[in-house]
């Protein structure tokens, strides 16, 4: 499994630092999201950039809007959550950075440890340093 690294304060489209509920920690997974446009339903396949108690970031090539509601399936766990979208960022390489929420917080959807509020970054240990 790849290495969960905690993400840095978040920045809204209008670029003003937000409080996070919890922590977001980049890390990519597969999933796949499912949702209408218009009348027509599409699906798609997506990697992570970051997730949280609370929902992911993924890019996404098909067009979403602020508030529409959408069905993220977690491969690696088989699980799907309702989600509603509430962040639309940059576009790269055809791809729109979408901010998703879940209906609920759901601690257990990812499967990975999430660092406490507390954490500091700066006091991890990385692989071969040693502590005093």
């Amino acid at each position: 499994m790849p290495e969960a690294k905690p993400a840095g304060p978040s920045v809204v489209a209008e670029g003003h630092s937000e409080k996070r509920r919890t922590k977001r920690v980049h890390i990519s997974m597969p999933v796949r999201v499912r949702g209408k446009v218009g009348t027509q339903d599409f699906e798609e396949e997506a990697l992570t950039a970051s997730v949280s108690l609370h929902g992911c970031m993924v890019r996404l090539r098909q067009p979403v809007i602020r508030g529409q509601q959408l069905i993220l399936f977690n491969h690696a766990v088989d699980e799907e959550l309702s989600c509603t979208v509430t962040y639309l960022g940059p576009k790269d390489r055809g791809k729109l950075e979408v901010g998703l929420e879940f209906v609920e917080a759901s601690p257990r959807f990812w499967r990975i440890n999430f660092p406490p509020d507390d954490w500091n970054p700066a006091e991890r240990k990385r692989p071969g340093e040693k502590r005093p």
